[in-house]
């Protein structure tokens, strides 16, 4: 099981930056994929960035791309999403979500890949204010 606390979002002109946080509480052998989405008034939830549990791998969905860096300290249970030259329509609550790999042992590299679907755990969210 994983349990994941969301920081650091908050009122930002466009243009500027933010480094919004994910951190995770989990057994030492539970290995997960995490991914950052976020959900505008009135839209459905979509995944913005992926990162695979190593850190290895990310992916990052086209209207973030270039402007949006996820990374992972796993030593501190921590996922950041860096956010860079935002725009009003970035305004949204983002949410993390963990994605189990295995809960018994480091997995092998076939699975160290970003993940699309299929979150098992979520936080509850953090709010993004881009103001023009």
């Amino acid at each position: 099981q994983v349990q994941l606390v969301e920081s650091g979002g908050g009122l930002v002109q466009a243009g500027g930056s933010l480094r919004l946080s994910c951190t995770a509480s989990a057994r030492a052998s539970v290995y997960y994929a995490v991914g950052w989405f976020r959900q505008a008034p009135g839209k459905d939830r979509a995944l913005v960035a992926a990162i695979s549990w190593s850190g290895n791998g990310t992916d990052y969905a086209a209207s973030v791309k270039g402007r949006f860096t996820v990374s992972r300290d796993n030593v501190k249970n921590i996922i950041y999403l860096q956010m860079n030259n935002l725009k009003s329509e970035d305004t949204a609550v983002y949410y993390c979500a963990a994605d189990l790999i295995s809960q018994t042992s480091r997995p092998d590299a076939s699975h160290d890949y970003p993940v699309w679907s299929g979150y098992d755990y979520w936080g509850q969210g953090t709010q993004v204010t881009v103001s023009s």
